[in-house]
C-alpha cells in the first residue's frame, strides 16, 4: 500500500493510492480522521491498515474525494520532519571505495562501524519540485539515491530481530550534498543540510507491502543516462543493524526517518567527476516505491 501527502486545490491531506496507481483517495473517506502523515504513522492501528488496503483494491470512485493521481499535487510524504533525518555514509562497499578515490585517501576494503550524520530538513522537497544549486556557495553539487525507512512506534534497546515490528515504511531520499562544502569541515552536517537538499517521495510504501528485510533495485539517472544501478541487500549495515545499534544508546521517536545510504555512481565517483548544474533532472528510483524526479535550479 502506498501513502502520499498531496493538495488537491488549496486543501492539503493524506491519501491511499490505488492498486492500480492511477487514483488517490482521502484517508479520512473511509474512515481514520488523521490530517498529516506523521499522525498516521503514530496512530494507525492495524485494523485501520487492513481497511485502506482494502479500499485501495475497490473502485475508488466510490470514496468521497477521490481524484485521478495525475490532478493532484503530490508533497514529500513527509513535509516537514520533526526532527534531523538520520543518514549512513558510505554503507555500500563500492560507494567506500568510489569515495576513498575522490578523497585521494588509500581504502582497506574493511567498513567495520557504521557512520551516522544528521541531515537538517526544514522542509523537504517534493517529487517535481527544485533543487538549489546554491551557485554562490557550492561548485560541486552531487546526487545520492537512497532508500529511507520510518520508525512507527518508540524504538529502546531494540534487538536485530525485533527491528521489523518497528518499521512503518519506505519512501525515496535524494541525498543531495554540496562536496566542497562538506570536505572543507571535516563533517558532512552543513553541506548536506542546505536549503532543498531532501528531495523525497513520492510515496510511502508500507512495510507490510513488501518482503523483510527489502531487497530493491535503487538507481539514478541525470538527464536520462543511468548513474546508479544497485540493490538494497548490497547494504553494508543493515536495517536491523542500524535500528538495533541507535536505540541502544538513544530512544528513536516515533516518526524518525533514517536513510540507508547510496551505492556508487554518485558525480563523485567519475574521473573527472560530474557534478550536477542547473537545468539538470534528476531520477532516483527503486522498485515498489517508484520515482522521485527533481530539477536543479
Amino acid at each position: 500500500m502506498k501513502l502520499v501527502t498531496y493538495q488537491a486545490g488549496q486543501k492539503i491531506g493524506v491519501g491511499v493510492i490505488s492498486a492500480d496507481g492511477e487514483w488517490v483517495f482521502p484517508i479520512r473517506s473511509v474512515g481514520p480522521e488523521y490530517q498529516t502523515m506523521l499522525e498516521v504513522i503514530k496512530q494507525i492501528s492495524e485494523s485501520e491498515k487492513q481497511l485502506l488496503e482494502y479500499a485501495s483494491r475497490q473502485e475508488p470512485y466510490s470514496y468521497r474525494g477521490a481524484a485521478r493521481l495525475q490532478e493532484v499535487k503530490l508533497l514529500a510524504p513527509v513535509p516537514v520532519p520533526e526532527q534531523d533525518i538520520i543518514c549512513l555514509g558510505i554503507n555500500y562497499m563500492d560507494h567506500a571505495e568510489e569515495s576513498a578515490r575522490f578523497r585521494k585517501k588509500d581504502f582497506d576494503g574493511k567498513r567495520p562501524h557504521a557512520v551516522y550524520f544528521s541531515k537538517r530538513v526544514n522542509e523537504a522537497t517534493a517529487d517535481g519540485g527544485e533543487i538549489p544549486a546554491h551557485s554562490d556557495l557550492v561548485d560541486s553539487l552531487d546526487y545520492e539515491a537512497e532508500l529511507a525507512f520510518i520508525i512507527s512506534k518508540d524504538a529502546r534497546n531494540v534487538r536485530p530481530d525485533q527491528v521489523k515490528d518497528y518499521i512503518f515504511g519506505y519512501t525515496i531520499l535524494n541525498d543531495v550534498s554540496a562536496r566542497n562544502v562538506q570536505n572543507r569541515h571535516n563533517q558532512w552536517y552543513f553541506g548536506k543540510s542546505l536549503e532543498g537538499f531532501s528531495p523525497m517521495g513520492p510515496c510511502i510504501l508500507t512495510a507490510d507491502s513488501v518482503a523483510y528485510p527489502p531487497y530493491l533495485g535503487i538507481r539514478s539517472y541525470v538527464n536520462g543516462e543511468l548513474r546508479q544501478d544497485s540493490n538494497t541487500k548490497k547494504l553494508i549495515f543493515d536495517i536491523d543493524h542500524i535500528v538495533s545499534e541507535l536505540s541502544g544508546g538513544m530512544t528513536l521517536k516515533a516518526g524518525t526517518i533514517i536513510s540507508t545510504g547510496t551505492p556508487s555512481g554518485v558525480g563523485m565517483g567519475f574521473d573527472p567527476p560530474r557534478f550536477l548544474k542547473p537545468g539538470d533532472e534528476v531520477v532516483c528510483q527503486i522498485d515498489e516505491i517508484g520515482q522521485l524526479r527533481n530539477i536543479v535550479k
